[in-house]
């Protein structure tokens, strides 16, 4: 009997994945609440299991004293000293139980306990299995369909593909094979949920490491993915080695490599483009095949206008906007696509609006346009350091701009030249007029000064581009053939 219950717990062990230990311990519990049940909560008892016999064993401990007051727990001093003639008041006397007198009752509550416990330790077992695979590919089986979710079979446990973590119009059948990516591991009652993902930027990142030996080398780096999934995805992509090429690398001969991932992801398009540290080579490169004209990058506001030929604004923005989505997502700016007629209009509007200001010319104007000042309201909400840094005007000049562009909004000057302009009965002079008339401050940028501002303004302008025709931010220029 008792080689037969060792063999038991070897066997147990081997075929649920379950340490040897873990399973005695299951045992011990189990004696120990099938005598309770028996005996009752009070007492206090202890289980061990014996290797040498195959057995586990069951005590009573009750503490010696001179009068029992609860013979549950206690035992006198006469009735210690027959079983162990040492005994002595204070002293713990362990007594063992015969597990033959367990009753039906207390068997089966053994037997509930031992169930349990084994299957703990395979929800554990499991949960650190699984743990450190978050983040990780995994194959599985498709078990069933549960209000559009899918449960998958991974061998060692079941995970769930949630319906909007699976691509659009992607089927599958009972029994087909699967491939997805595990975004998160839960830990609850009933056991770990694993959580699977066919629509993430990380399953596409995960495809080409294992497609693409260079990434998984860590010669090519993977920047950043973005995908609108079963439609388009765009990755980039960095060589740390001057004579790999990135992108060649990861298409692969015949496009083999690109290919293969393309199959996996049921036909989804995938665009493959170069990082870059400079932002505007990077958006120029994220919207190819599109030819753009001019980048104009707002760090403040952290937004980028991009400037294309009228017979390229199509292409750039994409089909219902999808090209220019998935740029946005893969450099982590709010991108706006302009045509050249509608930029060199809205040049000329902006450039109207800041030349009302006393002071301003063409050079200043066009200066503050590219550095992503548009109006006055602009040039207020500005700090004079910004100001000065983006257009090379001086720190003393852009204070007076600041101060002369304060007096305008606060006289109202400007909105008195907006219904200027709206009348085109009035002579346009009268609107410039009287902004040249409301600052009233003793600083000035007027004759001279006015030059200096002028000069400064012209070096800078000259240095961006004295053909810029529209302005983000304190920014960075990119003319394209």
């Amino acid at each position: 009997m008792s080689s037969e219950l060792d063999r038991i717990i070897e066997q147990v062990g081997k075929d649920k994945g379950i340490q040897k230990e873990i399973l005695i311990d299951a045992l011990q519990a189990a004696m120990i609440s099938a005598a309770k049940k028996k005996f009752g909560p009070q007492r206090d008892l202890e289980a061990q299991y014996n290797p040498e016999i195959g057995e586990v064993e069951l005590f009573e401990f009750k503490t010696v004293v001179e009068t029992v007051t609860n013979p549950n727990v206690e035992i006198s001093l006469e009735e210690a000293q027959k079983t162990d003639p040492e005994a002595e008041e204070g002293d713990s006397l362990g007594q063992k139980i015969p597990t033959e007198s367990f009753g039906r009752i207390a068997a089966q509550t053994a037997k509930q306990v031992i169930m349990q416990k084994v299957r703990d330790a395979e929800r554990e077992m499991v949960y650190d299995l699984y743990k450190d695979q978050k983040g990780e590919l995994v194959h599985g089986t498709v078990q069933r369909f549960e209000k559009g979710d899918m449960l998958v079979n991974l061998g060692r446990a079941e995970a769930v593909l949630p319906f909007k973590e699976q691509i659009p119009r992607e089927s599958y059948r009972i029994g087909d094979r699967i491939r997805a990516y595990i975004f998160d591991v839960d830990k609850n009652a009933k056991g770990p949920l694993i959580k699977l993902s066919r629509v993430r930027p990380e399953m596409l990142v995960k495809l080409f490491e294992l497609e693409v030996p260079e990434i998984y080398d860590g010669i090519v780096e993977i920047k950043g993915a973005a995908r609108e999934p079963g439609g388009r995805a765009k990755i980039a992509v960095y060589s740390r080695d001057i004579d790999v090429d990135p992108v060649g690398a990861c298409v692969g001969m015949k496009g083999s490599r690109v290919q293969a991932i393309v199959y996996e992801l049921r036909g989804e398009k995938i665009d493959i483009v170069p990082w870059s540290h400079d932002i505007a080579t990077y958006v120029c490169n994220g919207l190819a095949p599109a030819e753009i004209s001019k980048v104009i990058i707002d760090e403040r506001e952290h937004a980028i206008e991009v400037i294309v030929p009228d017979n390229q604004l199509s292409l750039a923005i994409g089909k219902k906007g999808q090209n220019v989505r998935l740029a946005s997502k893969l450099l982590g700016w709010k991108i706006e696509i302009h045509g050249e007629t509608d930029a060199e209009q809205s040049f000329q509007v902006a450039k109207a609006k800041l030349e009302d200001l006393h002071g301003v010319g063409d050079v200043i104007a066009r200066s503050l346009i590219n550095a992503g000042i548009y109006s006055v309201e602009d040039i207020d909400e500005w700090e004079a350091e910004n100001i000065a840094q983006a257009t090379q005007i001086g720190l003393k000049k852009a204070e007076k701009l600041k101060d002369l562009a304060r007096e305008y909004i606060e006289s109202g000057a400007g909105e008195e030249t907006e219904e200027a302009g709206a009348e085109e009965e009035e002579p346009a002079e009268e609107g410039t007029a009287s902004a040249e008339s409301e600052p009233s401050g003793e600083e000035s940028v007027e004759g001279a000064e006015e030059e200096s501002v002028e000069e400064e303004a012209s070096s800078s302008d000259s240095a961006q581009g004295e053909d810029g025709e529209e302005g983000g931010g304190p920014s960075n220029t990119k003319d394209r053939a």
